[in-house]
């Protein structure tokens, strides 16, 4: 069975933007590796920085538990950075509930759209 390894994430500063994400998540950015400076989620998955002139932003989930989330939100708050209910950026200020868990859209600094939930999502949101 296939099992996702990496993903290549373009950023103007791979640094910041590593940075940013470890930090949020809780956990550590890892050394530059070639031109890439990782940052490895729980299942292993690293998502790879990589600096470009050109950005062209994506969507990145992570599935938390409620004590990683708690902790998460919090530095989301502190940080003053707009967050949202739903991926069209509507609810703003907002979180959402959807399938018993709960959820958070906010950008990263070149405009990835990044979320964390607590539970999967299924077929069709509650």
């Amino acid at each position: 069975m296939a099992a996702l390894n990496h993903l290549i994430v373009h950023v103007k500063d791979k640094d910041a933007s590593a940075e940013f994400l470890a930090d949020i998540l809780g956990v550590e950015a890892g050394k530059q590796w070639g031109p890439f400076r990782p940052v490895q989620t729980a299942n292993g998955v690293t998502l790879d920085f990589i600096n470009t002139d050109k950005v062209s932003t994506t969507h990145y989930a992570f599935l938390v538990d409620d004590q990683e989330f708690d902790r998460s939100f919090a530095k989301i708050k502190k940080a003053g950075l707009r967050y949202y209910a739903r991926p069209d950026k509507s609810g703003a200020g907002e979180i959402n509930t959807f399938y018993g868990g709960r959820g958070v859209y906010f950008d990263d600094p070149d405009g990835h759209l990044l979320e964390l939930i607590t539970k999967p999502y299924g077929e069709h949101p509650v």
